[in-house]
C-alpha cells in the first residue's frame, strides 16, 4: 500500500488505475489527475484508440491498457494503491470490479449514482475489512458534495425537518449513454421517496414542478430515483421529508420524459431504457439551443442550536461548460487525501462524511464555478408555480 513518507531520494508515487477512462466523466478524471503531482495514472477501457487519444492530450502521458468490466479479475488489478471506476452502468458489472478489487487486496474507488448498487455496496463491509482494503462508493456530486454542503449547512442543528436537493445541467452538456441509460431504467416506474413523514412511491421522473436555481433562473424538477432518497434519510434523519430532484434546461425536452413517462406508468412499456440511443439521439438535435449554463442547490429546514425554526440554503453555478467537471471533483479530492496519507479505514461505505465543502473549494475557484450560503428568504421559491401552456398543465396533471 502507498505510503506517503518516502524512504529514498525518489518521489513517492500513488499508483491508479482508472477504468472508463475514455468516457463522459473519466476522461474529464484524467486530465485533473494529470496534473497532480506524485500520481501515476493508468487508463484502462474497451477502446484503445480512444484512451491513445486522450493520452496524448494530457501533459503527462500515462500508460494505457484494453480492459472490459465485464471479464477483469483480480489479476487485472494487481499492483495498484488504488483502481478508480468511472465506466458504468454500475448495475451492470460493477460488483464484478468490487469483488476483484478485494480478492486483489487493492482500494476501491467509484463514481456510481445507482440506487441498487450503492444500497448493496455495504455488504461487502466484512470481508473488506477483512482484507485490509478500503472501498468507497458515490464519489461524485452525490452523495460526497451534496452531503459535505448538507454537513456544513445544518452544522450544529438539533433537528433536520426536510431536505431539498437539485441538479440541474445546461442542455448542451455532454450526454453519455449509461447516463442517459440509468434515467431512463426509473421514468415512470415507482421511485420510493421519504415525504410527509414517511415512505411512499411516486412516479419516476414525476412530482413535476419549477425551481427557481440562483444564477439560472427557473427550471422544471422532477423526482429521480437515485441513492440520495435513502442515504439522507439514513444519515440526517429528517423528520419530514427528504427529496433529490433533477431537471432538463429546455421544457420540450423535460417535459417531453415526463409524457413518455406514462406509457410506462400505464403498463404499455416495462421500461424506456431500450429507447436509449434513439432518444439521446434525438436529445443532440436540440444541443444547439438552450445553454451550457447549469447549477446545484441544496435546501435544508429544522431547528438550529437555539431551538428556532429556520431554513438554509446553498447553491452553485457553473457557466461555460464547466458543469461537467463537478461530479468528478470528489474523486480528484479523494485522490489527493491518499497522496497526503488519510486512506480511508478498511471497508465498504458510501462517499459521505469523508470530505468537506473545504475539500472543493480550490477547484470550485479554478473553474470558476460560483457557490455560496444563503438564510431564509432568499431561495423560499415555492414547490409548483407557474402553470405554463396548456400542454405543460397537462403533462403535470398526469405526472
Amino acid at each position: 500500500m502507498f505510503n506517503p513518507d518516502p524512504k529514498s531520494a525518489g518521489e513517492p508515487r500513488l499508483r491508479v488505475l482508472l477504468i472508463g477512462a475514455s468516457g463522459v466523466f473519466g476522461s474529464r478524471l484524467a486530465r485533473f489527475v494529470a496534473q497532480e503531482p506524485g500520481i501515476e495514472l493508468i487508463l484502462a477501457a474497451r477502446n484503445l484508440a480512444k484512451l491513445e487519444a486522450l493520452a496524448d492530450e494530457l501533459s503527462k502521458r500515462p500508460h494505457c491498457i484494453v480492459l472490459d468490466r465485464a471479464s477483469l479479475t483480480a489479476q487485472d488489478l494487481t499492483g495498484y494503491d488504488l483502481v478508480i471506476d468511472a465506466a458504468g452502468p454500475f448495475e451492470a458489472d460493477g460488483m464484478r470490479v468490487v469483488e476483484s478489487a478485494i480478492a486483489a487486496k487493492t482500494d476501491y474507488l467509484d463514481l456510481a449514482d445507482g440506487r441498487a448498487f450503492v444500497r448493496e455496496f455495504p455488504r461487502y463491509d466484512e470481508v473488506a475489512k477483512g482484507a485490509g482494503v478500503a472501498l468507497i462508493t458515490g464519489a461524485s456530486s452525490i452523495p460526497a458534495l451534496s452531503h459535505a454542503v448538507i454537513d456544513q449547512l445544518t452544522s450544529g442543528w438539533q433537528a433536520i425537518d426536510t431536505i431539498k436537493i437539485g441538479i440541474f445541467p445546461g442542455n448542451r452538456a455532454p450526454r453519455g449513454l449509461s447516463v442517459i441509460e440509468a434515467i431512463l431504467s426509473y421514468v415512470g416506474k415507482p421511485v420510493r421517496v421519504f415525504r410527509e413523514g414517511g415512505w411512499r412511491n411516486v412516479s419516476g421522473w414525476g412530482m413535476l414542478h419549477r425551481e427557481h436555481v440562483p444564477g439560472l433562473g427557473r427550471r422544471w424538477a422532477s423526482v429521480c430515483d437515485t441513492p440520495e432518497q435513502d442515504l439522507l434519510v439514513a444519515r440526517y434523519a429528517p423528520r419530514q421529508s427528504a427529496e433529490f430532484f433533477a431537471g432538463l434546461e429546455l421544457p420540450l425536452l423535460h417535459l417531453g420524459l415526463a409524457a413518455l413517462a406514462l406509457p410506462v406508468r400505464w403498463g404499455w412499456l416495462t421500461s424506456l431504457r431500450p429507447l436509449a440511443r434513439p432518444l439521446r439521439w434525438l436529445a443532440q438535435l436540440f444541443e444547439p439551443f438552450g445553454t451550457d449554463e447549469g447549477g446545484m442547490s441544496v435546501r435544508a429546514s429544522g431547528l438550529d442550536a437555539n431551538g428556532r425554526q429556520v431554513e438554509r440554503a446553498w447553491s452553485l453555478t457553473a457557466i461555460g461548460g464547466r458543469g461537467p467537471n463537478i461530479p468528478v471533483l470528489a474523486a480528484l479530492a479523494m485522490l489527493r487525501r491518499y497522496r497526503s496519507g488519510k486512506r480511508p479505514e478498511p471497508g465498504a461505505r458510501a462517499c459521505s462524511g469523508i470530505l468537506t465543502l473545504d475539500d472543493f473549494a480550490a477547484d470550485f475557484a479554478r473553474l470558476e464555478i460560483t457557490h455560496g450560503f444563503s438564510d431564509q428568504g432568499v431561495l423560499q421559491a415555492p414547490i409548483s408555480s407557474e402553470p405554463g401552456t396548456g400542454a405543460e398543465r397537462a403533462v403535470m396533471a398526469s405526472a
